[in-house]
């Protein structure tokens, strides 16, 4: 069997799963991304039309060789384990007669490394420019910009998860509203929301009324728009974040590889800083392990330190004064 008719058959049997379309939209770009490799090293311009008995542990571990070269340790990590996954379904489904993948190497997972905005002013000072009209653009819109920071800094959201939200999202009554939002494999959670951001809700879906006054939204639009009145693109959005930091001089303040994602860990990180225990920040953020959340409250040292000062013996040295003169 041909590799395209492997891989056609291998989504089909993921279907039963359920997987939220960015999850199958990830896998598509490990195997693509992968499968590229591989065409290079067997020489063929398509690596569909490859036999899978030609997917051997030797070209595969020459194409993830090349892939790591281009790709951070996640991405080579993550792509292993679509492989796997890949050749799993392969097996059991009698296409090849092993797996391949175990004599590949895969990178070991790192420990959390939260990556939040730097300097404890920065949320703010970002929100307060943007608010401002720092972002310039040729068709400026202060209020979508201000929603999307506020998306990430106070309710944690990832672009996946932006991109989703509809209008129908926004629930409840005034001063008890709520964001349902639909996470990684497909998990739904409810965030509570306060005061400030259903106001920049409500001033940002004002001005999509003064743009686009010949579009008829409904309960179903995306919430989130492009310049277009279409909801918005991930590259667009991605884009938009990156402008947003740069033009409020705040890009040196930008952990390096995170962008949006800064906007949740700092979310995450301010959780644990203020109190916040790992259940918390994990139905929170719509975690699926509680290590995850955990490693936020390990990052800000906050519970070791409260921790460490509970120690009865610091009441002794309290006793001590200043020392011996």
């Amino acid at each position: 069997m041909k590799v395209s008719e492997a891989r056609d058959a291998f989504f089909v049997a993921r279907r039963s799963r359920k997987d939220s379309p960015h999850t199958t939209a990830a896998y598509r770009r490990d195997l693509a991304g992968v499968g590229a490799e591989v065409a290079a090293v067997l020489g063929v311009d398509d690596v569909g039309e490859v036999e899978m008995g030609e997917l051997s542990a030797r070209v595969l571990r020459e194409a993830f060789g090349e892939f790591a070269d281009s790709h951070a340790k996640s991405s080579v990590a993550r792509a292993w384990s679509t492989w796997n996954q890949f050749f799993q379904f392969c097996v059991a489904d009698g296409l090849v007669a092993g797996n391949p993948m175990g004599a590949i190497g895969r990178p070991k997972p790192g420990a959390l490394s939260p990556k939040p905005l730097r300097g404890e002013d920065t949320p703010e000072r970002l929100l307060s420019a943007v608010a401002g009209g720092a972002r310039r653009a040729r068709a400026p819109w202060a209020e979508r910009d201000v929603l999307v920071l506020a998306l990430g800094l106070v309710a944690g959201l990832r672009a996946s998860e932006m991109r989703a939200l509809r209008r129908s999202s926004v629930v409840g009554r005034p001063g008890e509203r709520r964001l349902y939002v639909r996470g990684k494999a497909s998990r739904e959670r409810s965030i509570p929301i306060e005061a400030p951001l259903e106001r920049v809700v409500e001033v940002y879906l004002a001005s999509c009324e003064r743009r686009f006054p010949a579009v008829r939204f409904d309960e179903d639009s995306p919430l989130v728009l492009g310049n277009s009145g279409a909801g918005i693109g991930r590259g667009g959005l991605d884009y938009l974040v990156k402008q947003c930091f740069r033009q409020a001089g705040l890009h040196d303040r930008v952990p390096a590889g995170a962008n949006l994602h800064a906007l949740r860990h700092t979310f995450a990180t301010r959780l644990a800083e203020d109190g916040a225990n790992a259940v918390e920040i994990m139905v929170l953020l719509g975690h699926a392990s509680l290590n995850t959340s955990q490693g936020y409250i390990d990052a800000t040292g906050q519970e070791r330190r409260a921790a460490a000062a509970a120690n009865r013996t610091y009441r002794a040295l309290e006793g001590l004064g200043g020392g011996s003169e």
